[in-house]
């Protein structure tokens, strides 16, 4: 089976984020004032092969932990979608 992986990873409570400090310091002059609490985080999209849905989640959860996050600092939120297992969309008939 293959499964559509998504793993964001985003800095932990309390850990300093001056990438997020600087945007949201901009974003009053752009007209948004009632923004706040700006956080950057990233995204990592790829597709992994298992034999099912705990293998592939296993995997990634090693992958995150060798070389995707750094547990001290940061934090993992892992979405996992099987490949081809809906039929068709996007058209009628």
């Amino acid at each position: 089976m293959k499964f559509a992986v998504t793993v964001e990873v985003r800095l932990l409570p309390g850990i300093a984020d001056p990438q997020g400090a600087t945007l949201e310091r901009a974003l009053p002059a752009l007209g948004f004032d009632e923004v706040a609490g700006v956080r950057v985080g990233k995204a990592i999209r790829f597709t992994i092969s298992a034999v099912d849905e705990q293998t592939a989640r296993d995997r990634v959860g090693e992958l995150c932990d060798l070389l995707l996050a750094n547990p001290v600092m940061e934090e993992v939120g892992v979405t996992l979608e099987r490949v081809g297992s809906v039929g068709p969309t996007g058209g009628k008939g």
